[in-house]
């Protein structure tokens, strides 16, 4: 075991010490995110930041306690063992998924591309079961993004629609999420047109937020 696993433990062990949901349990599962983040699976996939997003929510729900999975267990491997496990579990569901909604809408883009109309392809994270409770990192997100106290998330619109903001997409797409579909439907807009702008627009800023509060 290296130094860096050795520290997550630790501070695994020590945050597991409070209850849920107190400061102290808060502060040290924030600094396991700040370490454990450099030496996480990567790779450059539209889904990734999905992916991730996921694992935290996972990693918050199950690292002390079994609440939507297994809880951890030290001595079945690291702590980032059992991250990147769970993250490329979740990378290869989004890959699969991918691969069964191109086969389902290929026939129908053929036909539409005959006929002269336009459609898009349905993003995957559409049939993801959105996660009803909301870790506490996800909270300071979702108060950050509702203050947004220099008014950038409210000034940023998708050109032409001045109410779909970033603001209002960040805080629909935090969990328990808004499906794109859902919101295609509710904006009359492409998925593809929503989800181009959620990632030139809002994932930077949410990494930037992330950046300035510890989170990674």
């Amino acid at each position: 075991m290296d130094g860096l696993d050795e520290q997550l433990r630790t501070l695994v062990k020590q945050a597991c010490e409070h209850p849920p949901g107190s400061p102290e349990r808060q502060k040290n599962l924030t600094k396991v995110i700040r370490l454990a983040t450099k030496k996480l699976w990567k790779e450059h996939t539209p889904y990734y930041e999905d992916a991730l997003q996921q694992t935290w929510v996972y990693f918050c729900h199950n690292i002390c306690e079994a609440t939507t999975g297994q809880v951890y267990d030290p001595t079945k491997g690291s702590v980032v063992t059992w991250l990147n496990t769970y993250l490329k579990r979740r990378l290869q569901d989004f890959y699969i998924d991918t691969q069964k909604q191109q086969a389902r809408t290929a026939p129908g883009q053929i036909k539409s591309a005959r006929s002269g109309e336009i459609n898009d392809i349905i993003d995957p994270v559409d049939i993801l079961e959105a996660d009803p409770d909301v870790p506490p990192m996800l909270d300071d997100v979702r108060t950050w993004a509702e203050a947004d106290s220099t008014g950038e998330l409210r000034r940023i619109s998708i050109e032409g629609y001045p109410k779909i903001t970033a603001q209002i997409l960040i805080l629909r797409r935090l969990p328990p999420e808004a499906s794109w579909k859902k919101l295609s439907a509710e904006f009359g807009l492409p998925v593809s047109t929503l989800s181009s702008f959620y990632q030139r627009q809002c994932i930077p800023r949410l990494r930037k937020f992330g950046e300035s509060e510890g989170y990674i």
